[in-house]
């Protein structure tokens, strides 16, 4: 059997997938992995886990209707060249054009994940609704030769159901992308407090409304540090390194860029905070709580699953500054919520969000 993974960013499908392909190869499957970025830079690192890698153009957030038809195209030859029985694919432009790739080809299965429905369909600009209307016709063609759509919570699934876009009877939810709970234990608090963001710097993933808590921490105590891990992006709602710049000056913030390693710097922080907009299953949370820390995180789609309200971490509004700090100061002022949440989260890691568990879902969705 061979299975094509297929995603229109590159470091994601190594760092969020591989897990995935591996557990695809326990089961006998060849695995070939598909992104954008050039073959050279990941043809090796891929080909150390057994997978093979090939690339194709993919503007992940342009709206050239040329590139689009070129990333078609260039997907329909590789398809046809592979000849793969089944396509797991995610993110909007490859769900779109891979399985509409797949179906002109033949017969072939594909298992889109809807692993969030981004700035797109939370958005209210008008650019953002335009947009919205071509992807949900985009989505609604693609989802119709699905075999099945797997979403990651349940507000997604909802929300493009009622829009007609995806048959009740196709979708099915899965517990995020997993985590590797024997690679991510539980470290020792660090002597000095310090909370932790990871992630594309974007304004959805609440990385503004992290830079203004870090800023009120600063200007009333000296004894939190605030720590900044991910890498700029080409998303809309990006932050840009000129605006990021005072923050580290002034020392509000210590900026590390993008790390393939995150574990460092779990260990060094007291508490995991991600104000995001929206997610499908954020992935850093899922890596803090398997690491034993307590989380705060918005009150928002993909989000609110993640956290158990006043047993492993807090849920606060989205935009809501006030509610960020008062939630994150009241655990860090207080050693024994920290142990407390901290081992919740562990235990609430191991028992729903094991990447092996999560896996054998998608196995079983998958008829592997």
């Amino acid at each position: 059997m061979k299975i094509l993974v297929l995603s229109s960013h590159t470091p994601s499908l190594f760092w969020f997938r591989l897990d995935m392909m591996k557990a695809f190869q326990a089961k006998g499957a060849e695995v070939i992995a598909v992104g954008p970025d050039s073959d050279a830079k990941w043809e090796r690192e891929f080909r150390e886990h057994g997978v093979e890698y090939r690339s194709v153009p993919i503007s992940r957030n342009g709206l050239n209707v040329l590139a689009d038809i070129k990333t078609f195209s260039a997907l329909k030859r590789l398809i046809n060249e592979i000849k793969p029985d089944k396509i797991f694919t995610y993110q909007a432009k490859t769900i779109v054009y891979g399985t509409l790739a797949a179906k002109s080809v033949g017969n072939i299965e594909v298992y889109p994940l809807v692993a969030g429905l981004g700035s797109i369909f939370r958005g209210n600009d008008l650019k953002s609704r335009l947009v919205k209307k071509v992807l949900s016709v985009q989505y609604k063609l693609a989802f119709k030769y699905a075999k099945k759509v797997i979403f990651q919570n349940n507000d997604d699934k909802t929300e493009l159901e009622n829009l007609g876009l995806v048959s009740t009877s196709k979708t099915c939810i899965i517990n995020g992308s997993g985590v590797n709970t024997s690679k991510l234990t539980p470290m020792d608090f660090p002597a000095q407090k310090a909370i932790l963001y990871i992630g594309r710097l974007i304004g959805d993933k609440g990385v503004r409304e992290y830079l203004a808590l870090a800023k009120r921490l600063h200007s009333k105590r000296n004894d939190v540090r605030c720590l900044l891990v991910g890498p700029y992006d080409t998303n809309p709602s990006a932050i840009t390194p000129e605006e990021l710049q005072p923050f580290i000056d002034e020392r509000i913030i210590e900026y590390f860029g993008e790390q393939k390693d995150i574990r460092p710097f779990m260990e060094q922080s007291t508490v995991y905070v991600l104000p995001s907009y929206h997610e499908g299953t954020p992935k850093t949370v899922l890596e803090a709580m398997s690491m034993g820390r307590p989380v705060v995180t918005t009150d928002a789609p993909g989000c609110r699953e993640t956290i158990r309200h006043g047993e492993n971490g807090f849920l606060v509004p989205v935009r809501d500054v006030d509610s960020l700090e008062k939630a994150v100061t009241k655990i860090i002022d207080s050693k024994e919520l920290t142990i407390e949440f901290g081992q919740k989260s562990r235990q609430i890691a191991e028992s729903k969000y094991d990447v092996n568990k999560v896996n054998a879902s998608i196995l079983k969705i998958m008829s592997i």
